[in-house]
């Protein structure tokens, strides 16, 4: 629902090459209340004054020299591809009418001007202008809350899906490898617990911002629930690659934070599954992930694992010695790798 505030904080622009029409029209638009007007003669400066200020309506004279407000219009269209143009024509031709409306003009003052007559319709253009645009807003707010996560800003799992079949593809055509790394905290149920949810979700924040900032432009980190996220790395050149990240997203999240001057310590375990060289669809994957991280889990905690197909050929460790960490141990059977020796945080026992 429209305010007369919101009609009257709208920005306008008046362009027409002669002074004293702006500064009839002008005159007119702030006793109405209008404290967002601007003017211009120039009408070659139409364009670029638009893209940088994106007004909401344009009084825009058809009969100019030099450049006439058809051209205009021909590059508002360029910049308006998928809009409407925001402008109201200004003619003594009453030929220039119907042309100006074929033209994507949405209406037209005729001159000599009536007064009450051009307020209403710049007001009547304004209402429309501005609720398309609250539609428009609307629509953009619900695609991305249908796509990211509400708390974290991040994508959720349908965005990831998505992403992560692009990555695969790009995979194929480049003979690289991707690595999906599954992350769930260790013991985040306690912090709730002891400090309360608030807590939780400042400390999911923080998690988030650390991953994004441990992440390259080119990969994806996701929230898929609670405290689980995801991370996609694209363009591994070899699949041993994977554990220079993982390794280094086990101390990344392990530091400590600070939430409401509390400081709290936590660790994650990280489920990896490798493309190609485990599966190649988008859910498999995740679901290798997923079980290679309860492994990781039942572990020991504050460390990460690598799946294959039956969870049981290779696996990994995070130790306390750099020359130990990541290295892969083939195995007959579904073992638990050794724990972590990385200092535990507070509630590690979920």
């Amino acid at each position: 629902m429209l305010s007369n505030e919101d009609l009257f904080h709208a920005k306008i622009l008046v362009v027409d090459d002669s002074h004293d029409n702006v500064d009839l029209l002008l005159a007119m638009l702030e006793q109405e209340g209008y404290v967002n007007v601007f003017a211009t003669t120039l009408p070659q400066n139409v364009v670029e004054l638009h893209r940088q200020n994106h007004y909401d309506l344009i009084l825009l004279d058809m009969q100019m020299p030099e450049m006439d407000g058809f051209d205009v219009m021909s590059g508002l269209r360029d910049l308006e591809r998928d809009a409407w143009l925001p402008v109201l024509a200004i003619t003594a031709q009453p030929a220039f009418k119907h042309r100006a409306l074929e033209a994507g003009a949405k209406d037209f003052i005729s001159k000599p001007f009536d007064f009450v007559e051009v307020l209403q319709r710049i007001r009547n253009m304004l209402e429309v202008r501005l609720l398309y645009k609250q539609a428009t807003q609307t629509t953009a707010m619900l695609r991305r809350l249908a796509l990211h996560d509400a708390l974290t800003e991040l994508p959720n799992r349908r965005l990831l899906e998505d992403r992560l079949g692009k990555s695969i593809e790009r995979a194929r055509r480049n003979q690289r490898h991707v690595g999906i790394m599954y992350l769930d905290l260790d013991g985040f149920k306690d912090v709730n617990d002891t400090w309360g949810h608030d807590y939780g979700d400042l400390l999911l924040q923080q998690v988030s911002q650390r991953l994004v900032d441990a992440a390259r432009k080119q990969d994806t980190v996701a929230r898929i629930g609670g405290d689980e996220f995801v991370m996609v790395i694209e363009e591994l050149a070899d699949p041993r690659d994977v554990h220079i990240p993982a390794t280094k997203l086990i101390a990344t999240i392990s530091a400590p934070y600070l939430i409401k001057d509390t400081a709290i310590a936590i660790t994650t375990s990280i489920g990896i599954s490798l493309f190609p060289g485990n599966v190649d669809d988008v859910d498999h994957l995740l679901s290798l992930a997923d079980k290679a991280l309860y492994d990781a889990k039942r572990g020991g905690k504050n460390r990460y694992q690598i799946a294959n197909d039956e969870l049981a050929v290779a696996e990994s460790a995070v130790t306390g010695s750099a020359a130990n960490a990541g290295q892969i141990t083939p195995t007959p059977s579904r073992k638990s790798a050794v724990p972590a020796s990385l200092a535990s945080g507070h509630g590690n026992g979920s």
